[in-house]
């Protein structure tokens, strides 16, 4: 298997994810710069954290519009699994392929601190190695990251499960202390309806060695690549 990690204008956490699938996980990843035409020969995408373009307009609404990102559409239309960290989530939902926006947080100054995520479905490509329910660690590092969906939107992203983490305290209880920028419903990720598009704020490589702090992170890459497995 292959996993392309996308790159933009502003791009920085490739290399760590880079890191993490080659070096950790133990599988072929490569980056690929956006002006790249086409995915053949991927069987995954991730679209990285940073600030694409500076975040000039709305935090990743250019990166959103290259070329590039028709290709991961393609993509996933195929059932290959697509996941967006942090800027890679404001991108999938300025490409319109998950619901909702990412706003400026409720608190509108740059937050970067460990989190406790509170695993509300398993049944995703990148969720099948946790447990329902489960409290993790995961950084986080946004200004923009208030998740904010019309409320249909929100019903419907409850009803369906598409409702992957939530921010919680430690005992994982959703309260207002453990939101870190004001999200609705405390949403720190959603998947789309046919669940192979994961976005999430929070930063799963920055927690996918134990010497960071918290190797939690890691199972998300190892449920992907099981996924991939198993059907491709």
């Amino acid at each position: 298997m292959k996993i392309a990690i996308l790159q933009f204008g502003g791009t920085n956490c490739d290399q760590d994810v880079l890191h993490v699938l080659k070096d950790v996980v133990g599988v072929d990843a490569e980056t690929v710069w956006y002006k790249q035409e086409g995915l053949t020969g991927f069987d995954g995408v991730v679209v990285p954290g940073g600030f694409s373009y500076g975040d000039y307009l709305r935090a990743g609404a250019i990166a959103a519009r290259t070329p590039i990102m028709n290709s991961v559409k393609k993509l996933a239309a195929e059932g290959k699994p697509v996941l967006g960290i942090c800027n890679g989530f404001q991108i999938l939902t300025e490409a319109r392929v998950l619901e909702g926006a990412l706003t400026t947080n409720e608190y509108p100054k740059f937050r970067c601190h460990w989190t406790n995520l509170r695993v509300e479905t398993v049944d995703t490509p990148f969720t099948s190695k946790f447990r329902k329910g489960e409290v993790i660690r995961l950084p986080i590092a946004h200004m923009e990251g208030q998740f904010y969906a019309e409320e249909k939107t929100l019903a419907e992203l409850d009803e369906n499960e598409q409702v992957v983490f939530r921010y919680v305290d430690e005992k994982g209880k959703v309260t207002d202390a453990a939101n870190p920028n004001g999200s609705l419903e405390n949403i720190a990720g959603i998947v789309n309806t046919s669940r192979n598009i994961l976005g999430l704020m929070p930063h799963p490589e920055r927690a996918s060695e134990s010497i960071l702090g918290s190797d939690d992170g890691l199972r998300v890459f190892e449920s992907m690549v099981d996924y991939i497995t198993a059907n491709f």
